[in-house]
């Protein structure tokens, strides 16, 4: 039995810690209030994983939850108290060769208000907001093949002269 690696990232109000196993079987998890106990078989040779986790602070054991995937088990983790910052996943200042931060998805979040919204978050309502083709406002002078005259004195369409 071995642990697997393990990454992890804070959010105001979750912990996220994802576990890199492939191919998971049987997996096992309990959250308890200061515990995380992780266990599964996977890989290609199919091995035995097994991980504990001292907590930092206390989580909402009946609140949080997990997601199995071809390729990790993700743990979202609801904080006991939301809004304050965990500097580490685990309870004591050790280093554990499994766990590391996940700095793809890390986010100083304590410097955004609670009105403030991300520049992500900006943009994805943004993207989701607009329309598709079909939506498209009408423009005044837009070209538009229907409405093209060659005769017009704007024209700079002139006949191009043949290649030598």
């Amino acid at each position: 039995m071995q642990p697997a690696s393990a990454k992890w990232y804070d959010r105001r109000d979750f912990v996220f810690v994802e576990f890199c196993v492939e191919d998971s079987k049987d997996v096992k998890i309990d959250f308890e209030n200061s515990r995380l106990v992780f266990s599964c078989h996977g890989g290609t040779d199919n091995s035995k994983y097994s991980n504990e986790v001292k907590l930092f602070q206390s989580i909402e054991p009946n609140e949080s939850r997990h997601k199995r995937t071809d390729r990790s088990v993700l743990c979202c983790l609801r904080k006991g108290e939301s809004g304050h910052s965990w500097p580490r996943l685990t309870k004591e200042k050790e280093k554990l060769n499994w766990l590391s931060v996940d700095f793809n998805n890390w986010k100083d979040w304590e410097d955004d208000s609670d009105e403030e919204t991300s520049n992500f978050d900006r943009f994805s309502e943004m993207m989701n907001n607009m329309g598709g083709e079909d939506d498209l406002p009408e423009v005044d002078g837009a070209d538009d093949a229907s409405t093209h005259n060659e005769d017009s004195p704007d024209s700079d369409d002139d006949k191009m002269p043949d290649l030598e």
